[in-house]
């Protein structure tokens, strides 16, 4: 067992993982009879390890996802929703993200749109992108706050960023000019370098008799519409399994 100064030197290195594997080295026989460069192979292995646990702990917690616990090793194949399992796959695979594709989940209130939203961004996150979620009412009130203190392009900015933007509850509510103007500003941004997902009631056939302004709808809806992938959800129980701490409990936790 390494002195507890050079543990704390490992640690000043922020070698954390490496540091409890060799505590656990420590108390395993097994481990001590191993030849140094496979134990020292473990050691990186740990560090490593930690180091993405930590990684997608971060990008989970900046996602603030409305369902935490949602993925999607917990969905309920057998519900009727219309789910295409081979298209649910791919999206798990997440090529669709790097290809910088969008998602428009549309149904009923209760079918599950935001829980199948929340496990599909969850799943993006486990793979290292970066995620937020926001409800579509909230999102525009934050940019309408943003337009009067000044803080409107660093928030563009932002949102730009990231990797996957899910904006759910979208429709819901009436649209305004300002709101029509800040939603296309936010999709010409992130056209063709990163994905957004979009969840609604609304049938995407009706958005653009939705967002009331002829021009602005072709431009807005061309730029989220076109080459995106599509899933209607028709069925109104549970998608995902009754039972609590599912595959992504842990992750959901961290």
């Amino acid at each position: 067992m390494l002195s507890e100064h050079t543990l704390d030197q490992l640690r000043a290195l922020r070698l954390d993982g490496m540091v409890r594997a060799i505590e656990d080295q420590a108390t395993s026989t097994a481990a001590h009879e191993l030849p140094f460069d496979d134990r020292l192979t473990m050691l990186v292995q740990s560090e490593i390890a930690w180091r993405d646990d930590r990684r997608v702990a971060r990008l989970l917690k900046a996602a603030k996802l409305k369902v935490s616990a949602a993925c999607i090793e917990d969905i309920n194949w057998r519900a009727s929703r219309g789910l295409d399992r081979g298209l649910i796959t791919a999206l798990a695979g997440g090529d669709w993200l790097r290809h910088a594709r969008n998602l428009l989940i549309t149904g009923a209130t209760g079918s599950g749109k935001t829980w199948l939203a929340c496990a599909l961004a969850h799943q993006a996150a486990r793979s290292g992108f970066s995620v937020l979620y926001v409800r579509a009412a909230r999102l525009f009130d934050e940019l309408q706050v943003a337009h009067g203190d000044g803080s409107f392009a660093r928030r563009l900015s932002q949102l730009a960023r990231l990797d996957l933007l899910v904006i759910d509850d979208f429709a819901i509510s009436p649209m305004g000019a300002p709101e029509r103007n800040d939603l296309l500003e936010l999709l010409d941004d992130r056209i063709g370098t990163r994905s957004t997902l979009i969840t609604s009631q609304l049938p995407v056939k009706d958005w653009h008799t939705y967002l009331n302004d002829p021009t602005l709808a072709d431009a807005i809806l061309d730029r989220v519409v076109h080459s995106s992938h599509k899933i209607v959800l028709k069925a109104t129980k549970s998608m995902r399994e009754s039972a609590e701490g599912g595959a992504c409990g842990a992750l959901a936790g961290a």
